[in-house]
């Protein structure tokens, strides 16, 4: 599948993926500093941002979208950075080609196994009627109802957009998303491991990269370790960005 993708930047390439619900604007503030010392590749992973809609999700299609991208731009290897679904992502692209990723960087997830619960978030969605709302106000009102946190729903509605109509519309692929959910809990399953320099970056207040972690990390990337973002959640690179770029640039040196 041919993605979407900003490339802003001068140096060695730097191919960044987004979360679930999210898009490549979340790393643009990110993007601003690392841009100084790298070639950034902002990618839209499919079924979201302006990304091509598939019926077919899973982990195994999105590291071939990523080869794909790199084989389209020429590009032989290159640093990875993706948070959450897209650290999942290139935790798989890494341990599927090897040979293209020069160091791996991870952003709050585990290769473990995580079970659904974004169903709230699912259901806020869903009870949004596009077809009667009239601004981004009126969409906000109503994810509220199953979002209260403002900061949440704010993130959410960047993927609210317009078709050529002028009608709205959900640039995520929300009904594949709702019925293959499950899919972005798989844990990773290899026989191989993928011996490079990997950095593991967890929200100190995240529960999502636990002890119980340490074991899967250790057999999948042995040439990693782990830090925690003080003060940061599971979105770490919103909430210390400053953090975040200084980590990330240490560990690319």
């Amino acid at each position: 599948m041919k993605l979407n993708f900003r490339k802003t930047g001068s140096g060695e390439p730097m191919i960044i993926l987004h979360g679930l619900f999210g898009s490549a604007d979340n790393w643009f503030s990110i993007a601003k500093e690392l841009e100084k010392d790298f070639t950034l590749y902002l990618v839209d992973q499919r079924n979201h941002g302006d990304s091509p809609h598939s019926d077919e999700w899973n982990y195994k299609v999105m590291a071939e979208d990523i080869n794909e991208l790199m084989e389209e731009e020429g590009i032989e290897k290159a640093f990875f950075m993706g948070h959450s679904m897209g650290g999942k992502t290139v935790m798989n692209f890494a341990l599927r080609y090897p040979e293209k990723v020069m160091k791996l960087i991870v952003a709050d997830i585990a290769p473990r196994h995580y079970p659904v619960h974004h169903q709230t978030i699912l259901e806020g969605l869903s009870s949004v009627n596009l077809s009667e709302i009239r601004s981004r106000k009126e969409a906000d009102e109503q994810l509220a109802k199953f979002v209260p946190e403002p900061g949440i729903r704010q993130f959410l509605l960047k993927s609210l957009g317009r078709n050529g109509e002028g009608d709205f519309i959900w640039k995520i692929n929300l009904s594949v998303i709702i019925d293959k959910i499950e899919n972005v809990g798989e844990a990773l399953d290899y026989k191989n491991s993928f011996d490079k320099p990997t950095l593991f970056m967890g929200g100190e207040n995240s529960n999502y990269i636990q002890d119980k972690d340490k074991a899967d990390i250790d057999r999948y990337f042995p040439n990693s370790h782990l830090i925690y973002i003080k003060n940061a959640g599971h979105w770490l690179h919103a909430e210390q960005p400053q953090a975040v770029i200084d980590t990330v640039k240490a560990f690319l040196k």
